[in-house]
């Protein structure tokens, strides 16, 4: 491992552990939104991604480059759904002649 690697490696360790200790704090009522917020954050996660994996030269490296291209994208995927499950439940429903309600145009 060279020693620039070994810098790159710390910083991801400390900054995981700082993103850790950030996200823990935040009350579950503001985790969601925050999640859709950062979908346009991993997109660009996604194109450094590829852009690193574009011009690594090694095996190892492309693989890394692939397995962050992913990830990147398992994140993307996932915070939009969150997203949808949550602007699902803010949809209103019509009600259904069963539950008492008239619909429009019925009856009249």
């Amino acid at each position: 491992m060279t020693p620039f690697q070994g810098v790159l490696l710390v910083v991801l360790v400390v900054f995981t552990l700082f993103g850790y200790k950030i996200i823990s704090q935040v009350p579950s009522l503001l985790h969601t939104p925050l999640m859709s917020g950062m979908n346009a954050f991993s997109g660009v996660t996604v194109l450094g991604c590829l852009s690193a994996a574009a011009l690594a030269v090694s095996l190892g490296s492309k693989a890394l480059g692939l397995l962050a291209v992913a990830l990147a994208m398992v994140n993307i995927v996932g915070g939009f759904g969150v997203t949808d499950r949550m602007l699902r439940m803010f949809d209103k429903k019509p009600k259904s002649v069963a539950d008492g309600g008239a619909q429009s145009g019925e009856g009249e």
